[in-house]
């Protein structure tokens, strides 16, 4: 695969909460935010500010949380074990690694500069700026066209099913990442870790 453009997801790929919403976001807003809110909202909500619709601020006053407590949310997060380690390895086999997420900008960049992982990974592609998310075709065409590469010189890391299932339709290299191993089994080449890909 050497001489490919690698794209990793964040959420599950990076980072340990697969689905951040309902493993951090929501238990941190029920227990800092206005009451009887319930999940749906906390998710519609942040639906709109991973679109761009919204800002990170405003999402905080929705919800009735002290933006100030922004980076005590943003704390939870951790790096999968051996994505440090691994990523420089991913960026001299492939040359380049991009990143494409659903996500809102501010906590993506926040997260992504307090690992460190601006250093093996650019550019990044977050929802919250192209204003349409995964598993939208839209986002997988743009991506494409800025990395200025056709879809079959991508390889793309996600660990969500239906996220590939949209890239593989336009061509794209897709991978599995199932860190516990306990997926179906889907079309797409399946790894635990991402050292694998090497």
């Amino acid at each position: 695969m050497s001489g490919d453009i690698l794209i990793l997801d964040a959420m599950g790929v990076l980072y340990q909460a697969g689905d951040d919403v309902a493993e951090l976001l929501v238990p941190f807003v029920h227990e800092h935010g206005a009451p009887g809110l319930t999940t749906e909202k906390i998710e519609q909500a942040y639906l709109t500010a991973s679109l761009g619709e919204i800002s990170a601020r405003d999402f905080w006053h929705r919800m009735g949380v002290d933006p100030r407590l922004e980076d005590d949310y943003l704390a939870g997060h951790r790096l999968i074990d051996g994505t440090l380690d691994t990523l420089p390895l991913l960026k001299a086999h492939f040359g380049r690694v991009a990143c494409l997420s659903n996500d809102i900008v501010d906590w993506s960049v926040k997260l992504r500069r307090r690992f460190g992982l601006e250093d093996w990974i650019a550019p990044w592609f977050i929802s919250g700026d192209l204003g349409v998310r995964k598993p939208s075709p839209e986002i997988y065409r743009l991506t494409a066209d800025r990395l200025a590469s056709q879809p079959d010189d991508i390889v793309f890391v996600d660990d969500r099913p239906r996220n590939l299932d949209a890239a593989k339709a336009l061509g794209i290299r897709t991978v599995l990442i199932d860190v516990r191993g306990d997926m179906p089994e889907h079309p797409h080449r399946k790894i635990r870790r991402l050292a694998e890909l090497l």
